[in-house]
């Protein structure tokens, strides 16, 4: 999800306890010196422009084939090392597909 005000307060101030009611943010447990609008809205930006930058992952996990057919494929193809091909064949013999 898009980073929000809530986001950035919490990135700031980890242990903030914080509230949001019709548009307002307000956060508590805050250092001696507040946080500023300023200083959120930057932190907001970085959190914006870091999401924006992994927008590949969410577009590729979308359409990759799910895991364990990922991790099927590569054991069938005799991909993993013997061990752990061992591991798997001794889980695949415990609990046979049927036929």
């Amino acid at each position: 999800m898009r980073p929000t005000l809530i986001d950035a307060v919490i990135s700031l101030i980890p242990d903030a306890q914080v509230t949001c009611w019709k548009n307002t943010v307000e956060w508590h447990n805050y250092p001696t010196s507040p946080i500023t609008e300023q200083e959120i809205t930057a932190e907001l930006t970085r959190l914006q422009q870091e999401y924006d930058n992994k927008n590949y992952q969410r577009l590729r996990a979308a359409e990759y084939p799910p895991i364990g057919d990922q991790l099927d494929a590569l054991f069938h193809a005799g991909v993993f090392p013997p061990e752990m091909t061992a591991l798997l064949q001794e889980v695949k013999n415990k609990y046979p597909k049927p036929n």
